[in-house]
This record gives structure tokens, sequence and C-alpha cells, in this order.
């Protein structure tokens, strides 16, 4: 189980680092937005992701 979680885990760094690495551009202003967005809005926006993650982590297993 411990091997799994950290391989999740490694793989979750890869994903959060590609935007950032392919076009710093884009993910500057990606942040710049965010950081004037309602916290509202950005806590829907990640309960959102977390109920389609478990979802899909659900439908794969």
């Amino acid at each position: 189980m411990w091997h799994d979680l950290a391989v999740a885990f490694c793989l979750l760094l890869v994903i959060e680092g590609l935007l950032p690495a392919i076009s710093p551009g884009l993910w500057k202003r990606m942040v710049l937005t965010l950081s004037e967005a309602p916290e509202r809005q950005i806590r829907m926006a990640g309960l959102g992701f977390l109920f389609a993650g478990a979802v899909l982590l659900y439908l794969i297993n």
C-alpha cells in the first residue's frame, strides 16, 4: 500500500510540473487569474476535482 501511495504522489508531482515546464508564461497567467478568483469559486473547483478524482479512482479499481 505504501508503495502505491508513493507512486501516486510521484505521478502527481510529474503532472503538476508539466505546465510550468512546458509554458511558464501561461502558468504565471493562470496563477495570477486564480489569485484574483473568489475563495468560494476556488473551493468549488477543488471539491469538483476531488469528487471527479474519487469517482475515476472507483471506476478504475
